[in-house]
């Protein structure tokens, strides 16, 4: 998941009244009632929903529940896996706030509980797929739905408008096509910029690409980095460098970079995370606002879209002492009536929420996409060895953008490297 989130990136009553998670289970499994009961819960600083708003929302769950105290930590998203590796087995936290190419890792690792039980059928079918799969491993749950994030295409719409075009493309070669027109046109030298400095920024957009073009990385745990799909994905990346519709500096840059570069101006397009609609659309921050279109990522060919999965869930920590307690929180965070309450921070995942004329009114431009893209999202290789495959990806891909390897080496030596790896 990903490091920045939320509507503004700030980057979500009663227990009895719950119509998310849990609904009707104030009671249900827990322990509060023999004694104050304290939690204490890991998240992240810069990404989902912000600080004040874990804060409110933990203070609103303890004013229902007073035989219970949590006490949040918040940890910049490059921590967060080490607290949570070091923490969590002994006790430290009860409730971890997870990425989703850590659920595998830590599912195998025993750093996490299986939760399959405890989520209703009727709840699955209402929450989207991909905020599930961010939980999932092997067809288990070991965690709870919490936060939906993805990558969508940003468009200058006064640019496109400039080029003589009235929307966004809507396939990777129409918006090649559109960049080339903008370029001809003096309108802007580079037309995309992107996030491909070697980090996960990287890896994210890789699966995004790959997706699109009928490619994986992983296929039923075995590495298959030399697929078709994968070949077009990065001569795709490479060429749009060589014909300068890629800003060359996307090698250096990472999500706030993008950011930066298409705030200023300098760019009609850019692959970004929710959290760069807002502040793209803030004339404090940007001089482009008002100008600001967003779209589910291109498709091509039969794909109609897709794009990574930076969802994140709450889980319950192995060595929680107090797993009914922790459960109930849990399911507070998750809840309907909390989502739909701090929807302008950060999009819910339940899908009849989307239909919901006040979710709607918190951004009608954002809930649109989103309610399209979420059906679309793409998982990073969800193997307990990703962190060690993303890092070897990054190094690989760069090799190719920069031109020190040709496409094809670069991929056959990561499938090697990535094999090493998944038999060990």
């Amino acid at each position: 998941m990903k490091k920045f989130w939320s509507m503004a990136l700030s980057s979500i009553l009663v227990a009895a009244s719950l119509a998310g998670c849990g609904a009707g289970k104030e009671n249900a499994g827990s322990s509060a009632d023999s004694g104050p009961v304290t939690l204490n819960a890991i998240f992240m600083k810069q990404a989902g929903y912000s600080e004040d708003d874990i804060t409110a929302i933990t203070k609103e769950f303890m004013s229902k529940n007073p035989n219970i105290k949590v006490n949040t930590t918040f940890v910049p998203y490059e921590a967060l896996e080490q607290k949570i590796l070091t923490g969590a087995p002994n006790g430290g936290y009860d409730v971890v706030l997870i990425d989703a190419p850590w659920t595998a890792k830590f599912a195998k690792a025993g750093i996490v509980q299986e939760v399959t039980d405890k989520l209703p059928e009727a709840d699955r079918q209402d929450i989207f797929a991909g905020a599930l799969d961010a939980v999932s491993y092997e067809g288990k749950l070991y965690g709870l739905p919490w936060l939906n994030d993805t990558k969508f295409l940003f468009y200058n719409k006064e640019m496109l408008k400039k080029a003589g075009f009235s929307n966004p493309p809507k396939t990777w070669d129409e918006l090649m096509a559109q960049a080339k027109v903008i370029k001809e046109k003096g309108i802007v030298e580079y037309p995309i910029v992107w996030s491909w400095k070697q980090a996960e920024a990287l890896s994210c957009d890789f699966t995004t690409l790959s997706e699109t073009f009928g490619g994986k990385l992983v296929r039923d745990g075995k590495p298959t980095l030399t697929d078709e799909g994968n070949q077009k994905a990065l001569d795709f990346m490479v060429q749009s460098l060589k014909d300068g519709i890629s800003n060359p500096k996307s090698t250096e840059f990472l999500e706030e970079d993008v950011r930066g570069v298409f705030s200023s101006g300098k760019a009609a397009f850019a692959l970004n995370w929710t959290y760069m609609y807002n502040l793209a659309n803030d004339k404090t921050q940007s001089q482009v606002a008002g100008q600001v279109g967003i779209a589910p990522s291109p498709g091509q060919g039969s794909v109609v879209s897709a794009s990574v999965n930076g969802g994140m869930g709450v889980a319950l920590a192995k060595g929680s002492k107090h797993p009914e307690e922790a459960w109930k929180y849990m399911e507070y965070l998750s809840s309907k009536e909390v989502q739909k309450k701090y929807a302008k921070n950060a999009l819910p995942i339940w899908k009849s929420l989307y239909d919901d004329k006040d979710v709607i009114a918190t951004n009608p431009e954002v809930v649109a996409a989103s309610k399209v893209q979420y059906n679309y999202l793409a998982n990073r290789p969800q193997v307990p060895w990703y962190g060690s495959l993303s890092t070897e990806l990054q190094v690989s891909i760069q090799q190719a953008l920069l031109g020190q390897k040709s496409t094809k080496d670069a991929l056959a030596e990561l499938q090697q490297k990535a094999e090493e790896l998944a038999n060990k």
